[in-house]
């Protein structure tokens, strides 16, 4: 029996037998953008199976309801349970910021967002208590980011501002050009004038347009991509409960909603090398 903590409350989660820690972790996003977390979890756990499901027939999440996402974020848990996972990493910001409860509260499984460890993080870097949080639409109207530092640190002061345009620029490999620039000078112009030292990147997308993003900022503000930190957090956790795997000759699997060869097309950039083993599935919702 394994004793979980979630939000104050206690969950007991049955392994059944030593078979449990040979489980895989599962992760989902809405596409190819949570492939940024899949390769920091793959490089800090090199024994872990892993599984990661991009809802890619229903991208973007960010444009769409916090009740639709939900329902999305429900449906891609109830795959991955299904394939036998012990720990699951929401690994898309607008998922995290609409479903993470809902998911906690339907499943027995232990469950970590993207959100969590990146206000940790921001929190801990800024000098000035000033903290910048970039996403999609629906992440920063959810105000997750926001409600997470206030947890932390009432004291530290956010600053918000939704990049729709960063995501196909990513997916397009539009990452360095004049555009992506131009782009990120319009979004982040205001972050100066708030005296911003740190900035979240509320995306997995955004990660590739870090020299864009950093230089429209100025290379005093320090960046926080979420991906390394909830990698550790990940195998924190996993060490915690006494469920991480010390040897095992590690296998990955990809499974997509639609479009496998796009997945692999946009997707390598992201996951930094070549993507094999890629199956549709049919997620009804």
């Amino acid at each position: 029996m394994i004793i979980v903590f979630s939000k104050g409350r206690i969950k007991s989660i049955s392994t059944k037998d030593e078979g449990f820690k040979r489980n895989a972790i599962g992760v989902f996003d809405s596409g190819v953008g949570g492939l940024t977390v899949f390769r920091e979890i793959l490089k800090a756990l090199p024994n872990e199976d892993c599984f990661y499901l991009g809802d890619t027939a229903r991208l973007p999440y960010g444009t769409k309801s916090k009740e639709t996402v939900t329902t999305f974020a429900v449906k891609n848990t109830e795959f991955l349970v299904s394939l036998g996972i012990k720990f699951l990493v929401v690994a898309c910001n607008t998922a995290a910021s609409a479903g993470l409860e809902t998911i906690e509260e339907k499943f027995d499984i232990p469950t970590i967002g993207v959100v969590l460890p990146g206000a940790e993080k921001a929190v801990k870097v800024t000098k000035n208590g000033k903290v910048g949080v970039i996403g999609t639409r629906s992440t920063i109207m959810s105000g997750a980011y926001k409600a997470e530092i206030a947890n932390i640190d009432p004291d530290v002061q956010v600053f918000q501002q939704p990049c729709p345009l960063f995501v196909p620029l990513a997916e397009e490999g539009w990452t360095e050009n004049e555009v992506a620039h131009l782009v990120a000078e319009e979004y982040l112009a205001e972050f100066s004038a708030h005296g911003v030292d740190t900035l979240i990147l509320g995306c997995t997308h955004y990660p590739l347009l870090k020299k864009a993003i950093q230089q429209a900022v100025g290379y005093d503000v320090q960046l926080i991509d979420s991906a390394l930190p909830i990698a550790w957090e990940v195998k924190k956790r996993l060490e915690k409960m006494g469920i991480e795997r010390e040897e095992n000759e590690r296998k990955y699997k990809f499974f997509v909603t639609d479009d496998p060869e796009n997945f692999v097309r946009v997707g390598e950039p992201f996951l930094g090398h070549n993507i094999d083993d890629v199956e549709h599935v049919d997620i009804v919702v």
